[in-house]
């Protein structure tokens, strides 16, 4: 009697989870643009987004989308707070579906890093509120650093307000078309600056212990996921640690993103800081990945690895090796929409490009070949 093997896990694996499969395991990483107006999705968020999806990836994720204007990091984000701003977003769910790609959509809430102007700006500062500002919020009244405003501490009130707010976002994202979601809880904005204890002084109790810390954003994932269909995977991104001692620990992510799992997340997006400015971070090549590995292991989650993955060698051995079920890029999508394409090129797996580019393509592929030969 012979025995199924299953197929080893590559870069070009589809992954299925719930009723969604990507095509493949690459996905474009959310990138701030800090260019909308409003919150609108504009020509350029359809131009920066369609283009990934014309180049490969199987998933393309937007930018984070402001659960409500109070949420913004700067007046320049993305936001999905009124339902205005569901056609703008539909244009791109709508083309990225056409190319094979998964839309997603990164639902997010800056805290008390948000009112501040874009990081273009030298040198970059909090925007006052008699010049468009906002009032900021935050688990404590503590600043990320004197650029930033002080925030004033979310009472019971405000916290319901920010439930309402991520389920509504999440029903006008199924409304735009995005088939997964990916609720925000990293990089030091809000529901990050609860679980750290650089961040949240609460002495209620969302306070104090990491099972007080966890409350707040596990009821924000809650609500996300009850606002969210059944159907559909939804993802959590997550800074496994703050780089700085006394800060938020791997050990402490990974018991997070087990109560993320009990809580009906899909995939747990693992990337780290950004929650203090004290922060040392000792970036080198996949420098997060065993962040990914610890949560997939350990959790018993999928996980997605993000961080200075660069090369399509490197990536493929991180899914062949069990450390993570995506790799998610942003940096190297940037230098080239087309990185998936030439990722199948460079190891052999079938890539379909655009039947308008395939021509020039595959030829230049064939002139390759017969110079070897």
């Amino acid at each position: 009697m012979s025995i199924a093997i299953p197929a080893p896990v590559h870069l070009f694996s589809p992954l299925t989870q719930r009723s969604v499969t990507l095509p493949n395991r690459i996905a474009v990483s959310p990138m701030c643009q800090y260019c909308a107006t409003d919150g609108f999705a504009d020509e350029w968020h359809f131009v920066h987004l369609a283009s990934r999806a014309v180049g490969g990836a199987g998933l393309v994720m937007t930018e984070a989308a402001a659960i409500s204007p109070e949420g913004r990091i700067t007046p320049g984000d993305l936001g999905i707070w009124k339902d205005e701003h569901i056609a703008g977003l539909a244009r791109i769910t709508s083309f990225c579906r056409m190319q094979g790609s998964v839309p997603a959509i990164q639902l997010a809430h800056a805290g008390r890093k948000a009112s501040v102007t874009a990081p273009w700006d030298t040198p970059q500062r909090r925007v006052p509120e008699a010049d468009g500002g906002w009032p900021v919020v935050g688990p404590s009244d503590v600043a990320y650093s004197e650029k930033y405003p002080e925030p004033h501490a979310l009472d019971r009130a405000a916290m319901d307000k920010v439930l309402a707010d991520m389920a509504a976002a999440a029903r006008r994202a199924v409304q735009a078309g995005f088939l997964i979601a990916e609720v925000h809880a990293a990089h030091g904005y809000l529901w990050h600056e609860f679980l750290s204890p650089l961040s949240n002084l609460r002495t209620d109790e969302y306070g104090g212990s990491l099972e007080n810390r966890m409350r707040f954003p596990l009821e924000v994932v809650r609500a996300a996921r009850a606002a969210w269909p059944p159907e559909l995977p939804l993802w959590v991104r997550v800074s496994a640690t703050d780089w700085v001692e006394g800060g938020l620990t791997a050990d402490e992510t990974v018991e997070f993103a087990r109560r993320l799992a009990a809580e009906g997340v899909d995939l747990v997006d693992v990337s780290s800081g950004g929650n203090d400015s004290r922060q040392q971070i000792p970036i080198g090549p996949g420098y997060q990945v065993a962040f990914a590995e610890r949560v997939r292991r350990e959790a018993g989650v999928a996980s997605g690895a993000v961080g200075l993955i660069t090369e399509p060698a490197q990536a493929d051995q991180i899914l062949r090796t069990g450390q993570a079920d995506v790799v998610l890029l942003a940096r190297e999508m940037l230098r080239d929409p087309y990185w998936p394409l030439r990722a199948a090129e460079a190891l052999g797996q079938p890539g379909s490009w655009p039947v308008q580019y395939e021509r020039a393509a595959l030829g230049k592929a064939e002139r390759r070949t017969s110079l070897k030969q």
